[in-house]
């Protein structure tokens, strides 16, 4: 396979920009990630024996880890893609790199319009600032005026549901909290592109509902969604299509009710009666 140089092109924070209806939003073409593995400390002791062993000396590699190999999907205005695996197949490296968090090794990986991602709890929150504060920071990040951010803060308060505490430092939130605080910023600042990894799992069951109930709201509304989650009924419900990544590598790619029924073949499981969508396919063209 010929190897591509990395490219990340419209990172996020730049704003919004103008896409051709025919150009995907997301493009990963040969896409591979390699991270480098090192000597493992598991403690204050054996770092402590570990720096005297090496005198000072960076950390010792032991080899590298391929998390990503020759992956390659587009995702089109409107679509919600869910990448679907088990853990370590690679479904959070392919979020990070397309939510600008990482680059690529090998391959290219193009960003189109303003992404807003949810990668995990805390994630591009400032513990220092009150839930207020980090609402404008990100709003900023994103590439909104703190005027259009303000015209916003009624609408995410009310959603989050956080009362006096959104006057908080953030670094009191529970897990929960933080939850709430992320969902309510990323799908209140009129994202082009929401990327939302687990994060809902640790909500309470009210506040998932609220969560999925906004989803499907901004959905019917064009929003494009790139999406992981390990509770199928919520893929089936919510999504276009589905990416399924085994080892780092796309297994299969296309319709959700075939793509998750080989997930769940390959785990030795039954997903349910076969429903009359296309059949999956090992890989898709970025067809516009």
């Amino acid at each position: 396979m010929t190897t591509l140089p990395p490219l990340i092109s419209g990172p996020t924070g730049t704003g919004p920009r103008a896409v051709p209806a025919g150009d995907p939003l997301i493009e990963f073409s040969g896409v591979g990630k390699r991270f480098r593995r090192t000597a493992g400390c598991y403690g204050l002791k054996d770092w402590l024996a570990q720096r005297v062993r090496r005198r000072g000396r960076e950390t010792r590699a032991t080899g590298w880890t391929d998390a990503l190999r020759n992956v390659s999907f587009c995702l089109h205005r409107g679509e919600a893609l869910a990448l679907l695996g088990r853990n370590g197949s690679g479904k959070s490296t392919v979020l990070s790199l397309a939510a600008g968090v990482l680059r690529p090794t090998t391959g290219r990986v193009t960003i189109r319009g303003r992404v807003s991602p949810l990668l995990g709890l805390g994630a591009g929150v400032h513990p220092d600032l009150t839930g207020r504060e980090n609402v404008y920071l990100n709003g900023v990040l994103l590439g909104l005026t703190r005027r259009e951010v303000r015209a916003r803060f009624g609408a995410i308060e009310a959603f989050a549901e956080l009362g006096e505490l959104m006057e908080q430092p953030v670094r009191y939130y529970s897990s929960g909290m933080l939850a709430r605080l992320g969902f309510s910023v990323a799908t209140h600042l009129d994202p082009e592109l929401l990327i939302v990894d687990e994060i809902l799992a640790v909500g309470d069951a009210a506040f998932q509902a609220k969560c999925y109930a906004r989803i499907a709201e901004q959905r019917a509304r064009g929003l494009t969604m790139l999406y992981v989650s390990h509770e199928v009924s919520t893929v089936l419900k919510l999504c276009d299509r589905v990416l399924y990544l085994q080892g780092g590598r796309v297994a299969a790619q296309g319709a959700p009710q075939a793509v998750c029924g080989r997930y769940y073949a390959d785990q030795g499981l039954t997903l349910g009666p076969a429903t009359s969508e296309p059949a999956m396919q090992g890989e898709a063209p970025c067809a516009s």
